[in-house]
């Protein structure tokens, strides 16, 4: 009686020890890899949408701003204005990642907005009085600041999504994807649209 327990115990540890091996194995090999990377592609397109959002909510002011000394400058306002509205209008939530084309919309929208700002900073040049304004020149540079982190945003999300697409492409990921992950697909990143899509608006006096 007392050896059949000792057999089961010895067996019971055995399996134990096997079990715990094989998930220290595992775990070493990189099955954890692809949802860890895909979480840090969710948690980067955060700081994306975060930062173009603290753009969107600087041009209203900004627009106002301008209009006090550039009204007759009525064309520029308004495609800044629209541009807004456009870029806005798109849902942004994480399911965007898993629509190319939305991304590509919402990508063109940005960039949209990136040019009609760039032509209303180019207009204030001709103001003398508005390139001297306190309330512009804050405006000016929290835009200045919030294009510079549109810039990291977008390269960090940009290096994740490439980290989580070479962990599927490449062994030993390609096994755990075809193994445990194969409703998980390759994500789509920003591509440059124009020679200047990855250029801030020139806010500098």
């Amino acid at each position: 009686m007392h050896a059949k327990q000792g057999a089961t115990l010895y067996r019971s540890a055995w399996q134990t020890a096997i079990l715990l091996i094989t998930v220290l194995w595992l775990t070493g090999c990189g099955v954890n890899n692809i949802p860890t990377y895909d979480e840090q592609v969710k948690a980067a397109w955060s700081q994306v949408e975060n930062q173009y959002q603290r753009r969107a909510d600087l041009v209203p002011n900004l627009v106002e701003t301008v209009k006090g000394f550039a009204r007759q400058e009525r064309e520029t306002l308004t495609a800044v204005v629209e541009a807004r509205a456009k870029a806005t209008s798109i849902q942004v939530d994480e399911s965007i990642l898993n629509d190319p084309q939305r991304l590509q919309q919402f990508q063109q929208a940005q960039g949209e907005l990136s040019s009609a700002l760039s032509r209303l900073m180019a207009v204030s040049e001709r103001y003398p009085e508005l390139k001297s304004n306190q309330n512009f020149l804050a405006l000016q540079s929290q835009l200045e600041g919030t294009e510079n982190r549109i810039a990291v945003a977008r390269r960090d999300f940009i290096t994740a999504v490439e980290r989580y697409n070479t962990e599927i492409r490449t062994f030993p990921g390609r096994i755990w994807h075809s193994l445990l992950y194969s409703e998980m697909e390759l994500r789509e990143t920003f591509e440059a649209t124009s020679p200047d899509a990855e250029q801030a608006p020139q806010v500098e006096f």
